[in-house]
């Protein structure tokens, strides 16, 4: 197959990339937006068909949560206006599609992990965006997957881990949420499974993905701190309260993955084995 991947210098589309290697009975384009605007149709149509896309996998987005408040334009037209672009010139061909989305669909008010089939109710630009987003690629392209995420990070660009990385060794205390509950993701988990779903073949539909078990951002940070080896840094609990943020955060954003692990036949890792795989690549 001849498969479009964007987003390619994002932390999943990096880790796509690598796994790549490993899948050679594929041709992937791996683009950015200096290879693919995909807020352009006419870009993304003529590149789908002078290239003969077979398949799809989005991992473009605009991720900036707090920025998104301000930037609702911006943010609009690359998570819901671009899958649709996507999905629809995928489609013309008969092809599928690979959405990634976000466990920011829900607003977090449950207490028990989010399914597939829990009513969305996004608090947030971002959240409604991308929720906006899933509704165009499902009703754009008949062959398509979403997969929500959560809490991503990996070796590459910036994220959590690797700030609280940085900051541990610069400063003698931080103070990190312990009241907002989820679970992380290591990228390169996610693009192996987005590779089994390519692999096997594409069961059309909305998906959960993160690694095993629950987990604060307080606690999190302590896990990375100690497998990092950093103990010069005091590390204590702060209220959502106390650390304000222009968009809201989901309290409970747990994904439960039991349908992806049953269609697939995938077993996944348990968070604190992957934080320790990508700590020690770092």
């Amino acid at each position: 197959m001849n498969i479009l991947i964007t987003g390619c210098n994002g932390q999943l589309g990096n880790e796509m990339q690598l796994l790549e290697k490993e899948n050679l009975q594929h041709t992937y384009y791996n683009t950015d937006v200096q290879e693919l605007d995909i807020t352009d149709q006419q870009a993304i149509e003529q590149f789908v068909t002078e290239n003969q896309i077979d398949g799809i996998v989005n991992c473009a987005a605009y991720t900036a949560v707090d920025k998104a408040e301000d930037n609702k334009d911006f943010c609009k037209t690359l998570n819901t206006v671009a899958p649709a672009y996507l999905a629809a010139a995928v489609e013309k061909r008969g092809g599928w599609m690979i959405q990634i989305s976000t466990d920011y669909v829900f607003d977090g008010t449950k207490h028990t992990p989010y399914v597939e089939t829990d009513t969305p109710c996004p608090d947030s630009v971002y959240g409604s965006t991308k929720l906006d987003g899933e509704k165009n690629v499902l009703a754009s392209c008949k062959n398509s997957m979403i997969i929500r995420t959560a809490w991503l990070y990996s070796t590459f660009g910036n994220n959590f881990v690797k700030t609280m990385i940085r900051l541990g060794k610069e400063k003698p205390e931080l103070g990190v949420i312990f009241d907002q509950i989820g679970t992380p993701t290591y990228a390169r988990d996610l693009a192996i499974c987005i590779m089994t779903a390519i692999n096997k073949g594409i069961v059309p539909g909305i998906y959960h993905f993160s690694n095993e078990g629950v987990i604060s951002w307080y606690d999190f940070t302590k896990a990375i701190h100690r497998l990092a080896g950093i103990t010069t840094c005091h590390v204590r609990p702060l209220h959502t309260a106390e650390y304000p943020t222009p968009a809201h955060r989901p309290h409970y954003s747990v994904l439960d993955k039991t349908k992806i692990k049953q269609t697939y036949g995938m077993e996944v890792p348990y968070w604190e084995e992957s934080l320790k795989d990508c700590i020690e690549k770092l």
